[in-house]
């Protein structure tokens, strides 16, 4: 008896968002009896947990054909080629083809074929416009605006694994938007992997801003638009009197800001110093004194000092961020930052806790200062919703999922609002 296709995602949104995009090619040209592994490839771990996952999946379904694709087939596909669980490796250009799903659904084809079928992402010059209707939960979608990345960071192999950065139209963007709301979404999520670098490849070059403004403009039935991990030295004019506003804008922002110490976000090759970031954050707070901001900081890059740590220890409160994504560093085979003078793990390890502890510190400071406020919450299930600024609430009465509430805030627990 053959089954249907099955996914696994590993690692980021636009992963998960693109997954959903090769179920339905995979579902639509008839895939059967096959196990589809989406991998990542930001750090050497997870390219292991890719590893370990093939590994499982081989183990607990012995006659699966199983299919490697993601970011870490793109860059390495050697690696998955010399396992012999895989039966196919499948690039980030390819895996978006319905064309390369049609032809894995004939019985016979995985195994009679080049095991792998990888070409030269930078090559690859537009983002594939697939509509995906109701990615996510019943609460929000989430809309690819943008694909690839132009910068080369020292540390990441992500542009290797995406290519360069292309946009998708704002035209489809708005169309895509229209659709979901028509479909009952009240929030949309505006994603990619280097967002604020949409339009820079399309006529007359927008900005994010202006995306975000004409979806607003364009689209007057959506409630709550937001926008994912930005880069903050990119933050344009027009976004930033989105920011200020526009109230159907969410006031959070998750920033893409690596390090707090000048000397090493110049060895990671990154655009911007620590003013610029500080800066960046007071001024957001003075458009929107509501605002909250998240960040990805790295532990441990090679050659950082103490000295160097504490600068991005001191960040946490000169930017006022209240949610930490903190990366222990982790040396990508390629890349410049793994031929650095590396630190020893346990040093790693620790300045991740230290920087981790910082952020539990932060999100309880902002988690107390919300008792007695009243929130507007979406609801992703009868108990669990998340405000505007995006902080987990539990509630004590079901709600119906998908719905914006109004509720006052009587508590906190386990980083979570209570209401």
């Amino acid at each position: 008896m053959t089954k249907p296709p099955e996914f696994r995602t590993l690692g980021c949104r636009l992963n998960a968002y693109e997954t959903e995009a090769m179920t339905d090619m995979a579902t639509a040209a008839g895939l059967r009896d096959a196990v589809i592994i989406n991998t990542c490839a930001v750090t050497a771990e997870a390219v292991r947990k890719a590893r370990q996952e093939i590994r499982k999946v081989k183990r607990d379904n012995p006659s699966a054909r199983i299919v490697v694709t993601g970011c870490a087939a793109q860059t390495e596909p050697e690696t998955f080629a010399a396992m012999g669980e895989v039966d196919l490796i499948i690039g980030n250009r390819e895996k978006m083809e319905p064309a390369t799903w049609a032809k894995l659904s004939g019985p016979d084809f995985i195994g009679q074929t080049e095991k792998v079928m990888v070409d030269d992402i930078m090559s690859v010059r537009e983002t594939a416009e697939h509509l995906i209707d109701g990615f996510g939960t019943r609460a929000r979608a989430y809309v690819q605006v943008q694909n690839g990345c132009d910068h080369r960071c020292t540390f990441c192999i992500i542009p290797f694994g995406r290519g360069n950065s292309r946009s998708v139209p704002a035209g489809v963007v708005v169309d895509q938007i229209k659709r979901l709301v028509d479909r009952g979404y009240l929030e949309v999520v505006l994603t990619g992997v280097d967002l604020t670098s949409w339009g820079a490849d399309l006529p007359q070059a927008p900005h994010l801003g202006d995306l975000v403004m004409r979806i607003l403009k364009l689209v007057p039935d959506l409630a709550r638009l937001r926008i994912s991990s930005i880069d903050s030295i990119e933050a344009d004019p027009m976004l930033m009197e989105a920011i200020a506003n526009e109230p159907r804008l969410m006031p959070h922002l998750h920033l893409s800001l690596q390090h707090g110490d000048n000397l090493i976000l110049k060895r990671m090759k990154r655009r911007h110093a620590r003013e610029d970031a500080i800066a960046f954050c007071e001024e957001a707070r003075r458009l929107r004194p509501e605002i909250k901001f998240g960040a990805d900081i790295i532990a441990g890059f090679p050659t950082e000092t103490e000295t160097h740590f504490e600068n991005s220890l001191k960040l946490v409160e000169e930017c006022g961020l209240t949610w930490l994504h903190v990366f222990p560093f982790s040396p990508r085979q390629g890349t410049p930052a793994a031929r650095m003078p590396q630190l020893q793990s346990a040093t790693i390890k620790d300045r991740a806790a230290r920087l981790r502890a910082a952020g539990d510190r932060a999100l309880a400071q902002h988690l107390s200062g919300e008792i007695g406020k009243t929130h507007q919450i979406l609801m992703e299930n009868p108990h669990l919703g998340r405000t505007e600024d995006f902080t987990e609430v539990s509630l004590n009465e079901a709600q119906e999922t998908g719905q914006i509430i109004t509720a006052t805030i009587s508590g906190h627990k386990d980083g979570r609002l209570l209401a």
